[in-house]
């Protein structure tokens, strides 16, 4: 008896880490996410982010990229090149 709620507990607990890394869900597309496509010499990036099931396409604006359009279900985002300093 002991030895199946210590099971269930493990299965419990490996499935709330699981979900909580967010992999998983990405997978499944249940969230949605962004991928590089293209990089340019100045280091300027487009991403291409497709929606989920239980939420829409992420929102890159908030990192100072601009909108560049939607194609075959995914929003086309405009990143600036990213600040790397160097000692």
């Amino acid at each position: 008896m002991v030895i199946r709620i210590a099971l269930a507990a493990l299965f419990i607990f490996g499935a709330m880490v699981a979900v909580k890394d967010g992999r998983v869900l990405r997978a499944a597309g249940l969230t949605g996410s962004c991928a590089v496509v293209q990089t340019a010499a100045d280091g300027e990036q487009m991403e291409a982010c497709s929606s989920g099931k239980l939420e829409g396409a992420p929102d890159l604006s908030k990192n100072g990229c601009s909108d560049a359009g939607l194609y075959a279900g995914r929003t086309y985002w405009r990143c600036p090149a990213s600040i790397v300093s160097s000692p």
